[in-house]
């Protein structure tokens, strides 16, 4: 029971006046009766009884036009009737690499739109028949359908659904799958709005054009080509039937899957179009099992580190709503030599490599060791640390306040202060110039430089030439390249030096071809030539006679090797030619790696790769398919790569010889045992070296 708490005044005795008293309150009068309250109140805030019938009906009649407004408002802005003509999934594209060849095919199988009255009745009474029997005389929504659906569904027999054709189209178009009764009424909503705006065969039309057939294919012109290599508007009836079918589970019931389960769900549509007068029972038992037709294209993958990374910029240029191929900047014979430069690596380690022009279009990239077992692209997404290649922007910030290659600095241990680095090896001196602490990677040099001319100076330089990774301030470690950015990052900066106009982009596209306009309004900066020949003067000395020895080439090339803290990461990065490329060899679990530094496999790499993308050396000759019939010769054996024989050593296959690379004082030499001896020659040469005819015996050494 319910208090009702009230002021009560007794006229005999004034002093009670306004004594609070409770009272209970009848029945009915509880909070259970909150919703007539509530009306009450509206009744009484608004001044309803003050109105004339005129006003009352006039004023309902604003009021439920004022909220027609709204919903139409609202209907236009979430359930654009345009969207309903686009695919629902995003169409496939194909890319191409530079010369044409298809490298990857990547999103839905569509094609374009069908017209109801291009199609054979049978097709359109197929879809009717096991969807929508009532398509043409409800308004979006079918009471009969949904009645039948739910009386079917609590009594126990097959579970069916209630949706019509249009709420089909109003649920996979606009909404997603969740399952609530918010969904359900905005899709009802959607369904009445679709109705009001758009004629039957509009709808027809657009859910034909946009529906899922399984095998990733969306709309039935695609479906139809998918399965039959028929067009839709001459399809069978049976095979119209099996498409149809298709729509309660198009997954699991795809024909190239399970086709028993298709055949038996078409003879369920066949004897719904001969319960909805469409055929008789005799015509639909004698239509017989249609042969599927599926041709498949040559297959390509769906994705490679570079077509990964190119999808999305794909979509960008993408305008039409079918499938597409664009051609991409990857260059077919520099992608194969990247491959074979990247097979040195050690086992156990993984590696990077991306090449680019100096305008940022990218023409090789590797991002690990094998696709298939690992999609991570170590060149785009991870996040390593650069190591000493990041003294390329203390030491342009160093030129651009004013010093020279020819200045010196202390090159003698740091024994004050919180931050200590030690040089590699233990090598000091003195005092040092710019150019030979560049070359020789001094770290100690690196961190006074980088004090001397300010943290604030380094980092500006870094995103002056694209770095966009976070940069800590007032931490001196950043000089030695402590603070992680991806490869593709940081060789994005050394083309912008290369080019001596950054930023660059990398682009997995061409470059549109600027005019002079656009010259003038791209934003791009570059050093003075005096800077600019000081910098390329120390990146050709770190080759020429520094920790970049072994990148050396016939032709100038300019780079700088890069050792993280603990031998984490080894990167080697720089251009020669039109082509700049950085290599990163490392772990994935970020444990030390074992003797490997910038100066050696990275440097090896990005020197094998170069020499074949340049011309200083051929590319092999195809291998040779193996005879079954015959004897298994030498270059029968499968390609190994690179097998590992302790620190620094690797044997490989090349033209059935086994060839061992190792380093002798630290000069990497090929040695190849032959009929005659030993052949030995530098690692990599283009051409053999002399040979050394030296007689296979334990004591012999090369």
């Amino acid at each position: 029971m319910e208090l009702s708490r009230h002021i009560a005044a007794d006229p005999r005795e004034p002093e009670l006046d306004n004594v609070l008293v409770e009272t209970p309150l009848p029945e009915g009068r509880g909070w259970r009766t909150w919703p007539r309250r509530l009306l009450a109140w509206l009744w009484r805030l608004l001044p309803w009884h003050r109105w004339t019938w005129k006003q009352r009906i006039v004023r309902t009649f604003a009021g439920v036009l004022a909220l027609f407004v709204l919903t139409v408002g609202y209907l236009a802005v979430t359930a654009p009737l345009s969207k309903s003509l686009q695919p629902i999934a995003p169409p496939e594209i194909t890319l191409l690499a530079a010369d044409g060849t298809p490298i990857a095919r990547n999103g839905a199988v569509t094609d374009d739109p069908v017209k109801v009255k291009d199609l054979p009745p049978h097709v359109v009474q197929a879809f009717l028949a096991i969807e929508d029997r009532r398509f043409y005389s409800h308004w979006g929504i079918d009471p009969r359908g949904i009645a039948r659906a739910a009386l079917s569904n609590v009594t126990g027999g097959n579970t069916q659904g209630g949706s019509t054709i249009t709420q089909q189209l109003a649920k996979f178009t606009f909404l997603s799958s969740e399952r609530s009764l918010t969904r359900k009424a905005r899709e009802m909503l959607i369904a009445f709005w679709l109705e009001a705006w758009l004629t039957k065969d509009e709808i027809l039309e657009r859910y034909l054009s946009n529906a899922y057939f399984g095998d990733n294919t969306y709309g039935i012109r695609a479906a139809s080509l998918h399965y039959f290599h028929r067009q839709p508007e001459k399809l069978t009836e049976g095979q119209a039937a099996l498409l149809a079918g298709l729509m309660k589970a198009p997954s699991r019931l795809a024909p190239t899957n399970n086709f028993a389960a298709s055949e038996k769900r078409m003879r369920v549509v066949l004897q719904a179009m001969a319960d909805a007068g469409y055929m008789t029972p005799q015509h639909a038992k004698a239509v017989s099992t249609p042969r599927l037709d599926v041709r498949n294209r040559a297959e390509l993958p769906t994705g490679t580190y570079f077509a990964d990374w190119a999808l999305p910029q794909a979509r960008q240029l993408e305008a039409a709503g079918h499938a597409e191929s664009y051609r991409t900047t990857l260059d077919s014979r520099l992608q194969a030599a990247a491959h074979r430069a990247t097979r040195q690596v050690p086992a156990g380690t993984q590696v990077a490599l991306v090449a680019m022009r100096r305008n940022g279009e990218v023409v090789a990239m590797v991002g690990g060791r094998d696709y298939s077992q690992s999609p991570f692209n170590r060149v785009t997404q991870a996040r390593r640390q650069p190591g000493s290649t990041f003294k390329l922007f203390v030491y342009l910030a160093a030129i651009k306040s004013g010093m020279s290659p020819e200045d010196t600095i202390p090159n003698t241990p740091i024994d004050t202060g919180s931050y200590r680095p030690q040089n590699a090896g233990g090598a000091y001196s003195p005092t040092i110039t710019l150019e030979d602490a560049f070359a020789r990677s001094s770290n100690v040099a690196a961190v006074r430089l980088f004090n001397r001319v300010g943290d604030e100076s380094v980092i500006d330089m870094a995103r002056r030439l694209g770095v966009s990774s976070p940069l800590p301030m007032g931490d001196p470690s950043l000089a030695l390249g402590t603070a992680t950015m991806t490869l593709l990052e940081l060789t994005s900066a050394y083309a912008g030096v290369a080019a001596n106009s950054f930023p660059v982009e990398p682009r997995a596209f061409p470059v549109p071809e600027a005019g002079w306009f656009d010259w003038l309004l791209d934003g791009k900066r570059s050093l003075s030539k005096h800077d600019h020949e000081a910098i390329e003067g120390m990146l050709r000395a770190t080759v020429n006679r520094g920790t970049g020895r072994a990148a050396m080439l016939q032709a100038p090339n300019f780079g700088k090797t890069g050792t993280s803290q603990e031998n984490r990461d080894a990167l080697f990065v720089g251009y020669s030619g039109d082509l700049v490329v950085g290599v990163w060899v490392g772990k994935d679990d970020n444990s030390p790696l074992n003797g490997v530094s910038g100066g050696t496999v990275p440097a090896r790499i990005w020197r094998d790769f170069m020499r074949e993308a340049l011309g200083e050396k051929a590319a092999p000759p195809p291998r040779k398919a193996a005879d079954p019939d015959g004897p298994v010769q030498p270059l029968d054996v499968p390609d190994l790569g690179d097998i590992p024989v302790g620190d620094d050593n690797h044997i490989r296959i090349e033209n059935g010889q086994a060839v061992l690379s190792t380093r002798v004082e630290g000069v990497p030499l090929d040695v190849t045992l032959e009929g005659q001896g030993l052949r030995i020659e530098p690692s990599g040469s283009a051409s053999p070296a002399p040979r050394s005819s030296v007689a296979p015996s334990p004591s012999a050494t090369p």
